[in-house]
């Protein structure tokens, strides 16, 4: 409830100074665009692993900025988290995205469960840069950008929900049925194609919005690197063939770029929401939780559960569904679970903020405990099977897992910027992925302080401050 009043009052005052915006972005003539493109699981290590074909992402490094090493990504590493932390410039214990969707809690007995059918002010606790942009009177755009459902503040949207087309700015989906990218405006006959024909698709749309609208701010997400990843490694024949079509897509957008005639005035900021490791093995805690009597599985399914785990690829969300007991059920977690087979460490809420987390007292969804999973182990959230550890086969999991701790070197992601405004021949030690919506901001003049990152302003030249 609290989420939703804080979103109408930012709306009420994004109508009550809409005059004063507008006539602001025309007061400054504002002509810079950033064109943000987020390649999911696109690890760092890969940009210079000589089997991956990038003449693209390269050669926009070469005349940018990278990153060397790659930039560090939030805890938890899984996707809507940290595309979220992308456009916030603040950790997921600020902005509230812990998951793929909202973490729900039931009452006493009652499994936690991730809805993913969220509007944008459900998920996000704060305004984004791009609230921010569109309130100041700047032309934005999303393509297949998660925790964007509903948003306000998108001229032309797309965004990754599981019913996408139900929330596409209509005439966006008029045009690209038009041009024959949809069949038509269901769901069904959308997802019925290919993650590589997805990644087509979100890339031609992007193409077309630019060309037509230009936006000043335009985000786009891509997602066959990481099905590919999980499947095959992110180190596969099968990978190496999804970076490099990866790469075939990003040269498309900058060909728009081109086409539009903003190229000199426009940044791309090449980035990923997280990287990827091999994860052969899996633990199953809700195994052992439902020896132990605090879970009840009927027909293989989670019904009950006083303590049950929630997976996040390298980590599991312990959550305790009784508040009297949450605190000592967690402890009682910790001594059952340490020192297992694949298990590295459990944090009690007072190691939170080696995550970013606050206390769980201080945001439902924030989990009683997490289980950390060794190098090779992920955590799987089966309730079925007789052993704690399998094989990823067995327990349902991923060979190439994300996750992990983002301290994990294996976990840091792309980072490169090009174009306007940046330093050619730039090369920077490991960020962290909050610099991203303050650098967005300044790039584009506008106000976006309260961040957990600041403006990378060592990769800008003196026209970026112009």
């Amino acid at each position: 409830m609290r989420c939703r009043q804080l979103w109408l009052t930012f709306l009420v005052a994004i109508a009550c100074c809409w005059s004063s915006t507008v006539s602001w972005a025309q007061t400054n003539n504002v002509q810079r665009h950033v064109v943000v493109i987020s390649i999911d699981g696109f690890a760092a290590y890969l940009v210079d692993d000589p089997k991956v074909p990038l003449p693209t992402i390269r050669r926009l490094a070469r005349e940018g900025c990278i990153v060397e090493g790659g930039m560090t990504v939030s805890d938890p590493s899984v996707t809507w988290p940290n595309h979220t932390t992308l456009i916030t410039g603040m950790q997921p214990g600020r902005h509230g995205v812990l998951a793929n969707g909202v973490l729900v809690r039931g009452g006493i007995g009652v499994p936690v469960t991730i809805d993913p059918y969220r509007d944008q002010s459900d998920l996000v606790k704060v305004p984004t840069v791009v609230d921010v942009a569109h309130a100041a009177g700047l032309r934005t755009a999303e393509i297949n950008w998660p925790c964007t459902r509903n948003s306000k503040s998108f001229d032309d949207q797309f965004p990754d929900v599981p019913d996408a087309l139900a929330y596409t700015t209509p005439r966006l989906r008029s045009e690209l049925i038009e041009l024959g990218l949809l069949k038509d405006e269901t769901q069904a006959s959308f997802r019925s194609v290919s993650i590589v024909g997805l990644d087509y698709v979100w890339t031609e749309a992007a193409c077309h919005v630019i060309r037509e609208r230009k936006p000043h701010l335009t985000l786009v997400h891509l997602l066959n690197n990481d099905a590919t990843h999980h499947k095959r490694g992110a180190q596969s024949q099968e990978a190496y063939t999804a970076n490099a079509y990866a790469d075939m897509c990003v040269s498309r957008i900058v060909d728009a770029i081109d086409n539009a005639g903003i190229r000199e005035q426009t940044t791309i900021i090449l980035v990923a929401d997280h990287g990827f490791a091999l994860t052969p093995k899996a633990i199953r805690p809700n195994v052992l939780l439902r020896e132990a009597g605090l879970l009840t599985v009927e027909n293989g399914r989670l019904t009950q559960a006083q303590v049950h785990v929630v997976p996040e690829g390298g980590i599991g969300l312990i959550y305790c569904t009784n508040p009297a007991n949450a605190s000592q059920a967690a402890a009682d977690f910790k001594d059952k679970f340490l020192g297992q087979e694949g298990v590295a460490d459990v944090l009690l809420p007072d190691r939170f903020e080696e995550v970013g987390f606050p206390h769980p007292r201080d945001y439902e969804q924030v989990p009683d405990a997490i289980l950390v999973a060794k190098d090779g182990y992920a955590v799987s959230g089966s309730v079925t099977g007789d052993t704690f550890v399998a094989t990823n086969e067995e327990a349902g999991t991923s060979l190439g897992s994300h996750g992990i701790l983002a301290s994990n070197a294996k976990m840091k992601a792309m980072c490169i910027l090009s174009g306007a405004g940046i330093r050619p021949g730039m090369k920077l030690p490991t960020v962290n992925n909050t610099v991203i919506a303050p650098t967005i901001a300044t790039l584009l003049k506008l106000d976006y302080s309260n961040t957990d990152g600041k403006s990378l302003l060592e990769a800008l030249d003196n026209s970026a401050s112009r």
